[in-house]
Order: structure tokens, then C-alpha cells, then sequence
């Protein structure tokens, strides 16, 4: 199996720094695409510092739908005069197809607890502005697929749905090295807060990574935090990729437990920013901005809200 390099190229944005990753195949592949501005400020600086062109980028393998991940992925392809292949799990399509898809998961997904009437607009003047463009992906995937990257180099396809419906792991076979975007949310990032929304799945995601793919080297989609708020790398280790791993399927679990108590006592309003989850913030000592979007406090109470109804009305 021919070993191949993977380079992290940052991209700005306000404070934060956006990941990609460039796997130096011969048929080059790069794994998320940050935001409309990524491949010229963050990509193509980068690639020409080792010698490399983003013209010649021949893959672009996206993690999930999130706007700071497909963001840029227009942009790119067109960078490569549209010869490369987009490739996106088939249920997070539609946030490469329409700038829409990304307001109605908020509307649907947060807006009923942030109690802010101008929300909307924000979001959807966030997605016209980062959004390069609406584009029809050239593969989806499902899972299980092997893509050839040229010489040898061979990336197979792993669903990991839970922080969003259609989040995929690339592993590129023989070097054990996974690309997982933000399905492993460790303490979360700058929000302090893991988001997912489906915490099931989230958590069955987790196991899998940790049981069946044990990474040598695990590529995060940000700087996730530790408990004591240190964040990791955005290139982990064997040793620290499985500590994420476990530290990750254990604050699922501390948030569940804490969720579904809230939930089972019966959600209440109150005059908190958490609320109707104030009760779940205050067992965890989580005291910080749940309205910072993607407001990942509130899409992982909705997805346990989501599992708790639905499990009731089953059981009714």
C-alpha cells in the first residue's frame, strides 16, 4: 500500500481558523472546503508553500453538510476547472444544493428555543455570504464505498451519522488515518458544548470510530476541547485519538443522563438562557453562550428531545 502525506491547510475566518486537509495522492483530495473565501486566502497559499497546485486537486471528499465545511466547495471546484469529484453523503446533499437547506435546520433544529426574531435573517445572510455556490455534488455516497485517489491509494467511505444526518469518515486503507469533520466533538469547540443532532446515532458513530477504524491518526474538523477546556490539535495520535474517542462517548453520556432527566421531569420555561433546558446546564455546570450559533447546546437538547418523544409515543 503506497503511503501518501496529508498536510492541514488553514483558512481564516473572523477569530477562528477553518481546517481542510490535503491528502497528496496522485490524484490529489482535499477534505472540507471551509467557506466561500478558503480556497484562495487558506488553499492555494498553502498547497503553492510545499509545492503543490490546487488546480491540480482531482477530490473533494466533504465530512458533512455544515456551512464552514461545504462552504468553499464551489469555489474549489472551479478552481480545478470542474474536474474534480464532489463527493457528499447522499443526506447532506441538499446543504451543498441549496443555501435554504441551511436555514430550514435552524429554523427547525434551534430557532424554537433561541427566542430571536432576527435569527433567520442572520443565518440566511451568513449562508448567502460564505456559501460560494449551489452546486449538484458529482458522487454520493452511503457508506461502504472505496474511492481510488491513483497509484494505489485507496480512501474508503464510513458513515458516522449523529452530528449531522449524512457525517462520513474518510480513512485513507493501510495508513489507518480518519478524517471525521465534526463527528468527534469531544467537550466541543470555542462554545464549550458538543452539538449533535442525533445523539444515538452520535454515540453508535463514536463506538465505531473507537472499536472498528481505531485510528492511528484522527483529523478533526476544529480544535475540540478537553474537560479542562485545553484543546486538542486538529492531528491526533493513536493515544490521543482514542482518548478523544472515550472522552467523547463519555460526556455524551453525562449529557444524556442529565437531558433525559430534565426531559422525564417535564420541560419547563424559565428566566434562563438554557431554557426549557436550564435544569440540563445546571446538573453539568455549562455556563456558556448558548445562542453562539450553530448553538450546539440547543441542537443536542433537540436531538434528545427528538429521542425522548419519539420513544414515548412508541411506548404510549
Amino acid at each position: 500500500m503506497t503511503h501518501v502525506n496529508v498536510h492541514p491547510l488553514v483558512s481564516p475566518w473572523g477569530r477562528f481558523g477553518l481546517y481542510s486537509f490535503f491528502i497528496d495522492a496522485p490524484e490529489p483530495a482535499i477534505v472540507d472546503t471551509g467557506i466561500a473565501t478558503s480556497p484562495t486566502e487558506g488553499m492555494a497559499p498553502a498547497l503553492e508553500a510545499i509545492g503543490r497546485r490546487i488546480e491540480d486537486v482531482r477530490w473533494i471528499l466533504l465530512t458533512h453538510g455544515h456551512i464552514d465545511h461545504v462552504g468553499g466547495a464551489h469555489a474549489l471546484w472551479e478552481r480545478t476547472g470542474r474536474r474534480a469529484q464532489v463527493v457528499i453523503h447522499e443526506a447532506d446533499a441538499p446543504m451543498l444544493r441549496s443555501r435554504r437547506a441551511h436555514v430550514e435546520e435552524y429554523r427547525h433544529g434551534r430557532a424554537p428555543y433561541l427566542n430571536d426574531p432576527g435569527g433567520e435573517a442572520r443565518v440566511t445572510a451568513a449562508a448567502n455570504a460564505v456559501i460560494s455556490g449551489e452546486m449538484e455534488p458529482t458522487m454520493l455516497l452511503r457508506g461502504g464505498e472505496t474511492l481510488s485517489l491513483g497509484g494505489g491509494v485507496t480512501v474508503s467511505v464510513h458513515a458516522v451519522p449523529g452530528h449531522t444526518p449524512g457525517s462520513v469518515a474518510y480513512v485513507i486503507d493501510g495508513q489507518r488515518a480518519a478524517f471525521v469533520g465534526d463527528a468527534v466533538q469531544v467537550h466541543g469547540a470555542a462554545n464549550g458544548f458538543p452539538g449533535y443532532a442525533d445523539p444515538v446515532a452520535y454515540r453508535a458513530g463514536l463506538q465505531y470510530l473507537r472499536d472498528a477504524i481505531r485510528p492511528q491518526h484522527l483529523y478533526l474538523g476544529h480544535p475540540y476541547r478537553r474537560a479542562d477546556g485545553t484543546a486538542y490539535g486538529v492531528e491526533l495520535d493513536a493515544d490521543q485519538a482514542r482518548e478523544a474517542l472515550q472522552g467523547s462517548l463519555d460526556i455524551e453520556a453525562r449529557v444524556s443522563e442529565a437531558a433525559c432527566r430534565c426531559l422525564q421531569d417535564g420541560l419547563q420555561d424559565a428566566d434562563s438562557p438554557y431554557s426549557p433546558f436550564a435544569a440540563v446546564a445546571e446538573q453539568l455546570g455549562y455556563d456558556g453562550d448558548p445562542t453562539l450559533e450553530p448553538s450546539p447546546f440547543f441542537t443536542s437538547m433537540h436531538g434528545y428531545r427528538t429521542h425522548f418523544t419519539t420513544h414515548v409515543n412508541q411506548n404510549s
